[in-house]
């Protein structure tokens, strides 16, 4: 009966060895994205969309965006990256989630919010960010929209540098609009609480 106990005990410890500390307790959490052209401070809004805010922040801590690329940028429209390392490979992730774009955030200039494809719910990773007011992007009674999650507070200027890099379609993907000089995200750190 006390090895019984004692494995459980020592799984339990296993277990959360393994649980990763997203601020679960936090509504409005920060993450610091330091990249090759600067620093980026968004803060997330738990409270509006909480599986979106979750998830991303779950790859913060695995350490998922550490040495990605933005891989996309469209001047007066969006940043992307969230996806590729820096030889255009494509990182794995984990299940998609369910599309929380209906939660009253508009995709407006300096918002970060999900990209994904045509199925409204197969955000996975990766990001993006509004470099303009992009209504288009919210959701309608025709469309699911995009699913904004949190906004810029710190760092604009940086976002803004980045959206007026020149892009160039990139022979290994076959995509348009990918930097011809790599911005790269080299860490980001979910900051501690205020």
């Amino acid at each position: 009966m006390k090895q019984w106990i004692l494995a459980c005990f020592l799984l339990s410890l296993c277990n959360m060895a393994h649980a990763v500390d997203i601020q679960a307790d936090t509504l409005y959490p920060k993450v610091e994205l330091q990249t090759s052209m600067g620093n980026i401070v968004v803060e997330l809004d738990r409270q509006r969309a909480p599986i979106t805010v979750d998830n991303f922040l779950t790859y913060v801590v695995k350490g998922h965006y550490d040495n990605t690329l933005f891989h996309r940028v469209i001047a007066d429209f969006v940043v992307q990256g969230g996806g590729l390392d820096p030889k255009f490979n494509e990182k794995p992730t984990d299940k998609p989630i369910v599309n929380e774009a209906g939660n009253g955030l508009s995709n407006a200039l300096g918002t970060i919010a999900m990209a994904r494809e045509n199925d409204p719910h197969s955000a996975t990773a990766q990001f993006y960010f509004n470099v303009a007011d992009n209504k288009r992007l919210d959701p309608s009674k025709r469309r699911w929209g995009y699913a904004v999650f949190g906004e810029v507070t710190q760092g604009m200027a940086v976002l803004e540098a980045m959206a007026q890099q020149p892009t160039a379609i990139n022979s290994k993907l076959g995509w348009p609009d990918v930097p011809v000089t790599p911005i790269i995200l080299t860490k980001a750190t979910l900051l501690p609480r205020e």
